[in-house]
């Protein structure tokens, strides 16, 4: 039996964000980010996401997404993770060793102007926050490395 669509609003930024099983490393190289990146890209596509802000850390990702419809939300990181999922276990040959990722993904609304802007601060300073760098611009799988570099593709 599938599960039941979150009932997510459209109109509203969520920051959602997912870890990998066991705190295990989910992105181990450029080319497990740059999958991940692609993936974004392709859904961004698919469905004209808005994604206002991300980051790509070693063992999880935080996204700030903000849906046009109501119940998009799941569509969306159903486009996202499940052809990551697979795509990683392809890659890694670990077809069919269990799940990815620790559990379904979590999201939370983004209600005020100054909670959006509070949140993509946080989404993008997770490295520094993590100390993998000393600028938070200086870490290449987010957002505000592709703004600081004039390649905006992935952020609306």
């Amino acid at each position: 039996m599938p599960r039941r669509l979150r009932l997510a609003a459209g109109g509203l930024a969520y920051h959602v964000l997912n870890r990998r099983v066991g705190r295990l490393p989910l992105f181990e190289n450029a080319p497990d980010y740059l999958a991940f990146e692609k993936i974004l890209a392709e859904a961004q596509a698919h469905s004209r996401l808005r994604i206002a802000a991300y980051c790509l850390m070693p063992n999880h990702w935080h996204l700030l997404l903000w849906p046009r419809q109501d119940g998009e939300l799941s569509e969306i990181m159903r486009w996202i993770t499940v052809p990551h999922t697979q795509r990683w276990h392809a890659h890694h040959h670990t077809a069919g060793t269990g799940p990815l990722y620790q559990g379904r993904f979590r999201s939370f609304p983004v209600q005020t102007d100054e909670h959006f802007l509070t949140v993509a601060r946080y989404v993008e300073r997770n490295a520094l926050r993590a100390k993998l760098v000393r600028r938070a611009e200086d870490w290449q799988w987010s957002s505000l490395w592709r703004r600081t570099q004039g390649d905006s593709k992935l952020t609306a």
